[in-house]
């Protein structure tokens, strides 16, 4: 209890313990674990997107088996004259008069 009573007082609060590497093994083996993880780090996120693009291509794999028969049916009967396009222009102030007439 003593000793870490003791260790808070000598650091205060805020105070950071760091480790210097010292010489010039210890920089050596601080650069060479760092190098190690960030290639660990990289390797596991191409691990991470190779298996999304798989499910990615799974799931259109599987809707576009599921959508062929309706895809050959589009391309065998194209619309024959159903095709219905155009404007409608709509005068509330007339519509509203023949309502009220039915209404009467």
């Amino acid at each position: 209890m003593e000793n870490n009573e003791e260790m808070y007082r000598l650091l205060g609060r805020n105070a950071r313990i760091q480790a210097r590497a010292s010489g010039f093994l210890g920089k050596v083996l601080t650069f060479a674990t760092g190098a190690v993880l960030l290639v660990v780090g990289l390797m596991f996120s191409l691990l991470v997107l190779a298996v999304a693009a798989t499910a990615a291509m799974l799931v259109l794999g599987y809707l576009w088996w599921k959508t062929r028969e309706a895809r050959r049916q589009i391309r065998e009967q194209p619309p024959a004259g159903r095709i219905i396009d155009g404007e409608v222009i709509r005068d509330s102030v007339k519509q509203e008069s023949d309502r009220t007439r039915a209404a009467y």
